[in-house]
């Protein structure tokens, strides 16, 4: 039960510095957005005291390992792969515009109005 009290008080601190933002709509930029970060940075606080914000924050920290362990492609392989899929779209747009441009002759020669 604590933990959705304390989710419901985050959500109403992010509700909060939104309200902030629109209260505040006469005065400088900055002061608006620090009203919504102070917002979400409370919000944020709040949550990661519940179990399901610290297992949020326990996923988001091993969805960061894992990204570090993926092998990204170099410059050139990815460079090479995207030259194949623009070539190939450019083929597939070739072809299918040669078929309709065919079905729309084959259809007005059916239809008579060939010439």
């Amino acid at each position: 039960m604590a933990d959705k009290i304390k989710l419901i008080v985050a959500f109403l601190l992010v509700v909060a510095g939104i309200a902030g933002f629109y209260y505040l709509h006469e005065s400088a930029a900055v002061v608006k957005l620090a009203s919504v970060l102070v917002g979400l940075l409370l919000a944020a606080g709040v949550a990661w005291t519940s179990d399901t914000g610290k297992q949020l924050f326990a996923f988001g920290k091993d969805s960061i390992a894992e990204a570090k362990r993926v092998v990204w492609p170099t410059r050139k392989e990815t460079l090479q792969t995207t030259g194949v899929v623009v070539l190939f779209a450019i083929t597939m747009a070739l072809f299918l515009w040669a078929v309709d441009a065919s079905l729309m002759i084959a259809v007005s020669k059916l239809m008579g109005r060939g010439e």
